[in-house]
């Protein structure tokens, strides 16, 4: 039965692509969101109406459901006129596991990976004809954008488990990259995309898998086993042992190759364009995936070989003065640390322009920051983007700094003007650099202005 769905936050990554998922399965969408984005103006372009702000004036006679993300705060205006019309009202999580049921539905989560993973799976499915509905949280080539409603009998979902709610979701097959501390908050100071407490977040986990018929599953990281066992598993690294590992792993060239081993059977050989030991173990979870799919070795490989991966996932985006500039949405430790040892594997110069997201992840994770930052050959920190937090007293960029610097660093500095960093590399980046910018904030548009205004100083 067709229905209205007013969608809040729908300039979202998450929220935007279950909007062409519904727009594409017949029902009809309108949403808002504090400002209007290239996301929202794609589904403008499809005629969704989209308003600006907030306002009890969006609940009009005709919406049925109203769809809020995680960030949504239950005093709103369009939230208390829907609950006071005795509409339904529900989570963005909540849509996401709906819509899933109806399918067989491959739910991806991780601290990080995820997306990555979730776009290879979403990759290969769709270039081996799979035709597979996809909501990814990043923009991925071969599906078209963030989300894809597809014929095929197959739901590939990104899971957020930064919303507490994810683990109520109920996938047929649950695929879990690793569990780290991120999204967790601290003692008195709760806030929302936050658990809160690091137990709280494992038992979520933990009841998510039990939710899935089988859990494909990291075992290369530390604890995950443990945290699964007696459950139907899968397990993937390249650690002795895993039902599908990757042996001879060849770092090199902004890339990868390895030897695929299943169940102790040497397969083949898997080649990848996307670099660092992470993107190995993210491409073996899609290997499991498709796989236990049914689909064959030679398909799943080249699909692989030919895989770029998601919008600000090692998002190559041009030269300058012969430096290769990359945006990374790197935002927590690990992350980091993994997103510079893959650039490291360029054989260039490895130059990071960090924005630390979220003033919480930065109290809790300053130090192991500054400890992830240590292996570039050069950092600039630029000032915290709260993403909608509320400042914490002492807590700022300068304390990375400070840290790499009492550690050892020679070549790290922190830029009150964002404008400052951005001059220093339109004067010294040369052909030996590769110049990557990281953080889940505005820093995504850094490396772009550095390109448009290199061509504008070399015309002149």
């Amino acid at each position: 039965m067709k229905k209205h769905y007013h969608l809040m936050g729908i300039g979202g990554i998450g929220v935007s692509g279950l909007a062409h998922v519904l727009l594409e399965d017949g029902q009809v969408v309108s949403g808002c969101d504090h400002k209007k984005n290239a996301l929202s103006a794609k589904l403008e372009a499809r005629g969704v109406e989209i308003f600006e702000g907030h306002s009890a004036d969006h609940i009009t006679h005709d919406v049925d459901v109203l769809v809020t993300s995680t960030a949504v705060d239950a005093s709103e205006p369009e939230v208390i006129a829907a609950r006071g019309k005795g509409l339904r009202v529900i989570r963005r999580i909540e849509l996401l596991g709906e819509l899933m049921s109806a399918k067989d539905s491959i739910g991806i989560v991780g601290t990080h990976g995820k997306t990555s993973t979730s776009s290879m799976i979403a990759s290969v499915f769709e270039q081996c004809g799979l035709d597979p509905t996809c909501v990814v949280g990043g923009e991925v080539a071969a599906i078209g954008g963030n989300a894809k409603y597809g014929k095929g009998k197959h739901f590939i979902a990104e899971i957020d488990e930064s919303d507490t709610y994810f683990q109520h979701v109920k996938p047929r097959t649950a695929v879990i990259t690793n569990v780290e501390d991120d999204h967790v908050g601290i003692e008195g100071d709760v806030r929302n995309n936050y658990h809160v407490n690091l137990e709280a977040l494992h038992r979520a986990f933990r009841q998510f898998a039990q939710n899935a018929d089988v859990v494909v599953y990291c075992r290369d990281w530390d604890g995950l086993e443990k945290m699964l066992e007696e459950l139907p598993l899968v397990s993937y690294g390249t650690s002795e042992g895993c039902d599908y590992r990757a042996l001879n792993v060849k770092l090199e060239r902004g890339g990868a190759v390895y030897t695929l081993e299943i169940r102790g059977e040497t397969i083949g050989e898997i080649t990848l364009n996307v670099p660092g030991q992470h993107n190995v173990l993210n491409s073996l979870a899609a290997v499991a995936v498709a796989d236990r799919a049914g689909i064959a070795f030679e398909k799943y490989s080249a699909a692989l070989e030919h895989f770029k991966n998601a919008r600000r996932r090692w998002d190559v985006l041009g030269e300058y003065h012969g430096a290769l500039v990359v945006d990374d949405y790197a935002h927590n430790p690990t992350k980091v640390e993994n997103a510079i040892l893959g650039a490291k594997t360029t054989g260039r110069k490895v130059r990071v322009v960090f924005q630390p997201h979220r003033y919480l992840r930065v109290a809790r994770e300053w130090q192991r920051f500054a400890q992830a930052l240590m292996h570039a050959d050069e950092v600039m920190l630029l000032d915290i983007y709260g993403a909608g937090e509320k400042p914490i007293e002492g807590i700022h960029s300068g304390l990375i700094e400070q840290k790499m610097i009492t550690d050892g660093h020679v070549a790290v500095k922190y830029f009150s003007r964002r404008e400052d960093a951005l001059e220093l590399l339109l004067i010294n980046a040369s052909d030996n650099d590769v110049i990557v910018t990281m953080g889940a904030g505005d820093i995504t548009n850094f490396g772009r202005e550095l390109l448009i205004r290199g061509k504008i100083e070399a015309v002149k």
